[in-house]
Formats: C-alpha cells, sequence, structure tokens
C-alpha cells in the first residue's frame, strides 16, 4: 500500500495530499464548510511513521466529518511554516492540527496525537 492509504486491511484511510500554499489557503477556507485535519509527516522520521500508523488504525470516520490532509514535511517545508503562521501553531512532526471555520479546535504532536480524540470532538459538532 502507499503512503496515502492505511496498511489495516479492515478499512482504508484515504488522504488528501497538501503540496502547496495556494491548496492550503482553499484548505483552511474550505474549513467554514466543514472541519480539517492536517497530520504533518517527515517520512525519513520513526516516530513520525509510527505516530501515522497509529493515527490511521485508531481512524474510523473515513472522511464523513471532515476532510484529512496528509503533509510530506520533507518535500513540502514552506507549506508547514504557512501552517504555523496561519493557525499559530508552532511547527512540531509528527503533528495533526484540526481547523473549524479558520480556527484550531485541535492540536497535538508525537506521542499526544489522538485519532480518538479528534473523532469525538468531531462527533459533538
Amino acid at each position: 500500500m502507499g503512503m496515502f492509504s492505511s496498511n489495516n486491511s479492515s478499512h482504508k484511510l484515504m488522504w488528501c495530499a497538501l503540496e502547496s500554499i495556494n491548496q492550503l489557503n482553499e484548505v483552511m477556507r474550505s474549513s467554514r464548510r466543514e472541519p480539517i485535519v492536517l497530520f504533518k509527516h517527515s517520512t525519513r522520521c520513526g516516530i513520525s511513521t509510527a505516530a501515522l500508523n497509529r493515527f490511521e488504525s485508531q481512524w474510523s470516520l473515513g472522511s464523513k466529518y471532515a476532510q484529512i490532509y496528509l503533509l510530506d514535511l520533507l518535500n513540502h517545508r514552506d507549506v508547514s511554516n504557512e501552517i504555523a503562521d496561519l493557525t499559530g501553531v508552532t511547527h512540531q512532526s509528527p503533528q495533526v492540527i484540526v481547523v473549524k471555520e479558520e480556527s484550531v479546535i485541535y492540536h497535538a504532536s508525537h506521542g499526544r496525537i489522538d485519532a480518538s480524540e479528534i473523532e469525538s470532538l468531531l462527533n459533538k459538532g
């Protein structure tokens, strides 16, 4: 399986690749309609890979309540820097930021990333 799908055969997580600042700006605007989940991932970091795998195995909502985006930090550091500027959340890797109506409603990094906590937050509305 590729980087943008889950290794868990019981369900498949389809990521949207986040690859440019223009796309990020569109995605941020789209958070007015539905929440967005931004996952910053370093493809050369074992900790980041473990966090990504854990997230994928925990996530059960698909794109039901939010669009989910994966940012490859090694190829798109400029986009990561722009996320930090737009959200006010200091860059870390791995990191998840959830945005609703252009405001951060959740962020965590490393071992504190908890997909089930994000799902619970999104299910509440």
